[in-house]
C-alpha cells in the first residue's frame, strides 16, 4: 500500500537531524493537560539520541498570529470584525487586536513542551528563542551528538503555512537529515512538513510508521466483519472517505452532525439541525452505493434535540429525545438517542475490525455526551482490532476515560482520513531519487 523509508534506513550517527513532531498539545494557563503527543514522539527521539545523532525538534502549536514577521496581520475573523465597525472606530480596534496578537508569543510558545520532554527524557532540552533566527542557528550549530533542542513554534512565521522555499531552505540548513514524525500534520504542504525535503534526505519516524502500518492492515486486509464509524460536523470533510469505505467495509455507521444531511437526503424532517444542502445528491448516491455493494449503512433512528446549541459549549441545556424521522422544526439534533446507541453498539459488538473517526454529538457538553460515550464503551468492550482517529475522536476517548481499553488511538485526524481516502504516502530522498515538483507533492498530499 505505502512506499516509505524509515529512520532505521539511514545512518544518523554524528548527524544533525531535524525532526518534525506534532506537539500541538492541549494547554490551560500554560500547563499541558495531555502529553499523549509528546509521549508518542519519544521512541523516535530516543532512537536518534541512542544512535549518536544531534536532534533538532520542531512543531507548530495552535493557530497563532505570525508574530515573527515584520508586520503582524489580522486573521479573517478579526478583519471581518473590524470591517463591521464604523469607520471612525476601526483604527483603534485594529491597534487593540494587534496588541492582543503580540501575546501569542507567550500564549503559544513551545517552552512548556521543552520542559516536559526534558522530564520524560531525563536530560536537558535546549529551547531556541526563534525558528530560523540567530538564536536557533547558533544553538543548532553548537549542538553535539546525544543532545536535543526544540525550535520555537513554526507558525510564528507566515512562511511556514505558505511553504515558502526560502524559509524551508533556512530551516533545512540547521540539519543534515529530515525526519517527519508528525502524523497529524503530514498531509499539509507546509515548509516544515514538505518544503524541507527539497533540501534534505527525508524519512519517516516510528510514530508515522506505526500509524501507517496499523491503518494499512485495517484497510487493506481487515478481519471481518469490518465496521467504520464516521461522525463529526460536516459531510464535506469526509466525501472521499465515505465513498472509499463503501468499497471496503461491511457496515458503515454515520452519526454526529453529518448524519443530518443523510437524513435530509432521505426526505426526513431535521428541524434546524446542521446540514449541507449542497451535498444532498451526494448522500443519495452514497445511500444507493451502499445498497448496491451490500453494505449496511446505519443512521440515527432517534435524536437528542434542543432549541439551540449550548453557549458556552459546556453550559446546562434542556433536551428531549425524538424520532430522527421528525425532528421539530424549531429544534436541532445534538446527539444520538438511546435506541441509536443500542443499534450502533450491536453493530460494533460483532465486529472484528473497527475504525472510528468523529464523535456522535457535542461530547464536550455533559448532557450531550451519552452517544459518544456509548460508542466508546462498545469499542472498549469489543474484542475487535479498534482504531480511533485523532482530533475530536481521540479527545473524546481520552476525556471520557476509555483510552486504556482501546488498542490504537491515532495521533492525527485528517491524516487518518487521507489513508481512508486511499491516498498513498511517499518519502522521497532528494539526493538519491529524482526531484518531485512541489506542486505535485502538495496536490497528492505526499510526505516529502
Amino acid at each position: 500500500m505505502l512506499n516509505k523509508k524509515s529512520v532505521t534506513d539511514i545512518n544518523v550517527t554524528g548527524k544533525k537531524v531535524l525532526v518534525r513532531c506534532d506537539f500541538n498539545v492541549p494547554m490551560k494557563d500554560g500547563v499541558i493537560t495531555s502529553d499523549k503527543r509528546i509521549v508518542g514522539a519519544l521512541p523516535t527521539i530516543k532512537y536518534l539520541l541512542d544512535n549518536g545523532a544531534a536532534v533538532i525538534l520542531c512543531s507548530h502549536m495552535g493557530k497563532p498570529h505570525n508574530v515573527f514577521n515584520d508586520k503582524i496581520k489580522l486573521n479573517k475573523k478579526e478583519k471581518a470584525k473590524i470591517e463591521a465597525l464604523p469607520e471612525n472606530e476601526r483604527d483603534a480596534a485594529t491597534a487593540e487586536l494587534i496588541e492582543k496578537a503580540k501575546k501569542d508569543v507567550k500564549k503559544l510558545t513551545l517552552a512548556p513542551v521543552a520542559a516536559r520532554i526534558s522530564e520524560l527524557l531525563g536530560k536537558d532540552v535546549i529551547m531556541a528563542k526563534d525558528v530560523v533566527g540567530e538564536d536557533a542557528k547558533a544553538k543548532a550549530a553548537a549542538l553535539k551528538p546525544g543532545e536535543v533542542m526544540l525550535l520555537e513554534n513554526v507558525r510564528f512565521h507566515a512562511e511556514e503555512e505558505k511553504n515558502d522555499p526560502e524559509f524551508a531552505k533556512q530551516l533545512a540548513s540547521l540539519a543534515e537529515i529530515y525526519v517527519n514524525d508528525a502524523f497529524g500534520t503530514a498531509h499539509r504542504a507546509h515548509a516544515s512538513t514538505a518544503g524541507v525535503a527539497d533540501y534534505l534526505p527525508a524519512v519517516c519516524g516510528f510514530l508515522i510508521q506505526k500509524e501507517i502500518d496499523v491503518m494499512g492492515k485495517a484497510l487493506d486486509d481487515p478481519d471481518r466483519p469490518f465496521v467504520a464509524i464516521l461522525g463529526g460536523a460536516k459531510v464535506a470533510d469526509k466525501l472521499t472517505v465515505i465513498e472509499n469505505l463503501l468499497g471496503k467495509v461491511d457496515t458503515l455507521i454515520i452519526g454526529g452532525g453529518m448524519a443530518y444531511t443523510f437524513l435530509a437526503a432521505q426526505g426526513k424532517s431535521i428541524g434546524t439541525s446542521l446540514f449541507d444542502d449542497t451535498k444532498l445528491d451526494y448522500c443519495k448516491e452514497m445511500l444507493a452505493k451502499a445498497e448496491k455493494n451490500g453494505v449496511k449503512l446505519l443512521l440515527p433512528v432517534d435524536t437528542v434535540v434542543a432549541k439551540a446549541f449550548p453557549d458556552p459549549i459546556d453550559a446546562a441545556i434542556d433536551v428531549k429525545t425524538v424520532s430522527s424521522d421528525c425532528i421539530p422544526a424549531d429544534m436541532m439534533g445534538l446527539d444520538i438517542g438511546e435506541k441509536t446507541r443500542e443499534l450502533f453498539a450491536d453493530a460494533i459488538k460483532n465486529a472484528k475490525t473497527v475504525v472510528w473517526n468523529g464523535p456522535m454529538g457535542v461530547f464536550e457538553n455533559p448532557t450531550l455526551a451519552a452517544g459518544t460515550i456509548a460508542v466508546a464503551k462498545a469499542l472498549a468492550d469489543s474484542g475487535a482490532t479498534t482504531i480511533v482517529g485523532g482530533g475530536d475522536s481521540a479527545a473524546a476517548v481520552e476525556q471520557l476515560g476509555f483510552a486504556d481499553k482501546i488498542p490504537h488511538i491515532s495521533t492525527g485526524g485528517r491524516k487518518k482520513e487521507r489513508l481512508c481516502e486511499g491516498c498513498h504516502i511517499h518519502f522521497h530522498w532528494r539526493r538519491r531519487f529524482p526531484r518531485i515538483p512541489r506542486r505535485q507533492t502538495a496536490s497528492r498530499h505526499h510526505l516529502s
